[in-house]
């Protein structure tokens, strides 16, 4: 594996680092101060990265997309996430940037069509409706949410919770177990059926149109609904969310980097007990650890990013890869807060925000612990060397 970059990858993620300082970096103030505006400022910004030539970087060009291999992707959604505005102004944040990825790959042309194009372009939001009230979430065998056959179609029944993105989305992916299996299905916002019951109140703020809880009652779709083939829905579930859980990685990593630059920004000016924050042992140590762990949480990501593109599964590399990162970044933002002290509680610098933010990574797609078991038990019974 060559750790190089190459010349394209080099200017890109200079191009994304001067898009950051220059146009989204400076909208960070006025975005947490008026969280009500989040989506207007975010498509600002997705009016200037086209601009730029920086939009839908995981995208084929057909789409609009630049075409980037995922080990490219690796590189530009790290820079990009050094600000949590940054994934959505180049439209590849959670989760329309994994349902994209479904779509692409799944749906059929008229799909393609009516849902993935205007998706892609920016012009509206969607959701993943998986996870359930004490159903489906971790446990995906707990799916309690039916499609019953009815004529030509389906009749949805059930509730969806912390559907990522529900305020304001113009369609759901939602999974519901028909009688030939597990299925997803293809729904529009409008459906009479579907309603949007509550945003529920969470500790972080900045994912557009926040974690929604669903009704489906009497939700009627067509066949033209299924999206791929009824039945396979665990299997087109995995396809999605094995992607997903390595480009959340990607993103927070930039999350990590920022928060240590930003610690490492003030120790250099703080004076403390007759001389630099920085010059503090307690300090370069702290400051160490975040070094050495976000270095292993990049080479994670980047060997995992290496398998996608020889076209291997990383179901195994994406659950390691999802706790190692999650963990590492949130330890970073906590280093850099404690360093930070005072102004690193307040919003002056946006530590305080990435510390509340970042800490849900720990649990979304996945919480650590079943990821550690799923890591263990094939480790145990199928044989795999560390």
């Amino acid at each position: 594996m060559d750790f190089a970059l190459d010349r394209e990858t080099e200017a890109l993620r200079e191009r994304v680092r001067a898009f950051l300082e220059e146009a989204v970096i400076p909208r960070e103030v006025e975005a947490a101060r008026n969280l009500d505006r989040l989506e207007a400022i975010a498509r600002e910004l997705q009016a200037e990265a086209k601009e730029r030539g920086l939009f839908l970087p995981h995208m084929p060009r057909e789409l609009g997309g630049l075409g980037l291999s995922w080990r490219q992707l690796a590189v530009v959604l790290e820079e990009a996430g050094r600000s949590l505005l940054g994934p959505r102004a180049l439209n590849a944040a959670a989760p329309d940037e994994g349902n994209m990825h479904l779509l692409h790959k799944v749906a059929s042309p008229e799909q393609k069509r009516r849902y993935l194009e205007p998706l892609a372009a920016g012009e509206v939001r969607s959701g993943f409706a998986m996870t359930e009230p004490m159903g489906a979430g971790a446990d995906p065998s707990l799916l309690r949410t039916t499609a019953r056959r009815r004529g030509r179609g389906f009749v949805l029944e059930g509730r969806k919770w912390f559907t990522t993105g529900a305020e304001g989305a113009a369609f759901f992916l939602v999974l519901a177990r028909a009688e030939e299996g597990p299925t997803i299905f293809l729904v529009d916002r409008e459906n009479p059926g579907l309603k949007l019951v509550r945003t529920i109140p969470t500790m972080d703020h900045w994912s557009l149109g926040g974690h929604g809880e669903l009704v489906l009652e009497g939700c009627e779709v067509g066949e033209e609904a299924v999206l791929g083939e009824v039945g396979k829905g665990f299997e087109y579930a995995e396809l999605r969310l094995d992607p997903a859980r390595l480009t959340h990685c990607m993103r927070w990593l930039g999350v990590g980097v920022r928060a240590t630059e930003l610690a490492q920004e003030y120790a250099l000016k703080r004076d403390s007990f007759g001389r630099k924050l920085a010059e503090h042992q307690g300090v370069q140590f702290m400051i160490a650890d975040s070094h050495m762990e976000l270095h292993a949480a990049r080479l994670m990501v980047w060997h995992a990013a290496w398998k996608l593109d020889r076209g291997e599964r990383i179901r195994h590399e994406a659950s390691m890869a999802k706790v190692f990162v999650s963990e590492a970044v949130g330890r970073a933002v906590d280093r850099a807060l404690q360093i930070t002290g005072a102004l690193g509680v307040s919003e002056d610098i946006p530590l305080s925000i990435f510390y509340r933010e970042v800490r849900p990574f720990r649990i979304y797609d996945g919480p650590s612990e079943v990821h550690r078991a799923s890591v263990g038990k094939r480790a145990l019974f199928k044989g795999l060397r560390p």
